[in-house]
């Protein structure tokens, strides 16, 4: 089933995002967490596409039996950058033959030792041209993609960042799921202008909760994204007094207000990033939907 038919307006959701486990001997803590998380009943789950070196493979693999074996629909990512048409299309087939119809569309993060040049000798250069060909030649798939509340990295400018996400839905993809962002008030204004531009198919909201401090401050740093002064300061004093304990506790903490406050805002539903963090995740949800 297409994701984009479950969403409404009437009934607002929790999804996950889970990336796969470095080597085959963590799958059962995986798949663990899996099933912890499978009880608050997420509308979707996603399953990022090659984390931490593992392969393609293990993404089909995974959110197969996640689908499955839990009974949550599952969107598998898949990157385009550095790919030809037939090897794209032979993983979307593997898909379909493994019964998940939803697919997140991406280009892919740049390698950072060349090792792709730009332009690509492929007519898949960006996450608008993985749009066109899976909706060209799998009418049937869900497809998502991503928003940027602070711009991508690699944008001119909003505006022309606003287009290529209007390109993408115009190409068919059904609805956006934001990058992560630490300011609900950049979401507004994100949405906002999405409209303005023309866009009128759902953005989910991205919500990922602090666990480290170091590991926050790298994640910005590649994505563009920014962490409020007094957030981080109320993180730094926690690392400072507590530890990395407390970093976690107030991370959730914050996290939490974020998605309240969203939802009572009226936005369709969140999507959270688990880091494949049960205890993290179920002490965020505590309490947010009826």
């Amino acid at each position: 089933m297409k994701i984009i038919d479950s969403i409404s307006p009437d009934k607002q959701f929790i999804s996950l995002e889970f990336f796969p486990p470095k080597t085959r001997e963590d799958w059962p803590v995986f798949f663990h967490t899996v099933e912890r998380l499978a009880r608050l009943k997420p509308l979707f789950a996603s399953v990022t596409y090659g984390a931490g070196g593992s392969t393609n493979m293990d993404t089909l693999e995974i959110v197969s039996r996640i689908q499955q074996e839990y009974g949550i629909e599952t969107m598998a990512h898949l990157t385009c950058l550095g790919s030809n048409t037939d090897e794209v299309t032979r993983f979307l087939l593997d898909l379909e033959a493994a019964g998940v119809t939803n697919v997140l569309a991406l280009r892919g993060d740049l390698p950072q030792d060349g090792s792709v040049e730009t332009p690509l000798p492929s007519p898949l250069q960006y996450a608008s041209d993985l749009v066109n060909l899976i909706r060209e030649s799998f009418p049937s798939k869900g497809i998502c993609v991503a928003g940027y509340p602070e711009v991508h990295p690699e944008a001119t400018s909003l505006e022309s960042d606003l287009s290529f996400l209007k390109l993408k839905l115009d190409n068919g993809a059904d609805f956006a799921i934001t990058q992560l962002f630490f300011d609900n008030n950049l979401y507004h204004t994100f949405v906002r202008r999405a409209r303005e531009a023309g866009i009128s198919k759902p953005i989910i909201p991205g919500i990922l909760p602090v666990v480290s401090l170091k590991v926050i401050k790298r994640i910005v740093s590649l994505c563009g994204a920014s962490i409020p002064a007094d957030f981080l300061a109320e993180l730094e004093k926690a690392d400072q007094t507590g530890g990395a304990a407390a970093v976690q506790k107030v991370g959730v903490a914050y996290a939490r207000n974020q998605a309240r406050e969203l939802l009572k805002a009226g936005v369709p539903g969140v999507h959270i990033y688990t880091l494949n963090r049960s205890e993290v995740v179920l002490d965020l949800v505590d309490g947010l939907l009826p």
